[in-house]
């Protein structure tokens, strides 16, 4: 191969290959799923809380999916992991109050 072929060549493969790395978009869907309501008289501070920050990062999806009735111990748990490691910005008063929601309603 000549010189011209080869710059050629390397030129094409250069322009093919960027044109596969262009950054795709993907059209999601709307999530559906909402949190339950709170048990009548019961944690409605909790769950305007999780409302409010829970939600700014995953979907009700992943609280749901968690096994039913696995009790406070469980979600302060949970929520503590989500301010200690994730870094959720949740203040002490209404981390108690998203766990005792989460508690008594899943």
């Amino acid at each position: 191969m000549t010189r011209i072929t080869l710059a050629l060549a390397a030129a094409l493969a250069l322009a093919t290959g960027a044109a596969l790395a262009a950054p795709k978009s993907y059209a999601v869907p709307e999530p559906t799923a909402e949190l339950r309501a709170p048990k009548a008289g019961m944690h409605a501070e909790g769950f305007e809380a999780a409302q409010a920050n829970c939600l700014v990062c995953h979907s009700v999806d992943y609280i749901a999916m968690q096994p039913p009735g696995k009790g406070a111990a469980f979600w302060e748990s949970e929520v503590t992991k989500m301010v200690k490691v994730y870094h959720a910005p949740i203040d002490a008063a209404q981390a108690k109050a998203i766990a005792a929601y989460l508690a008594d309603t899943y």
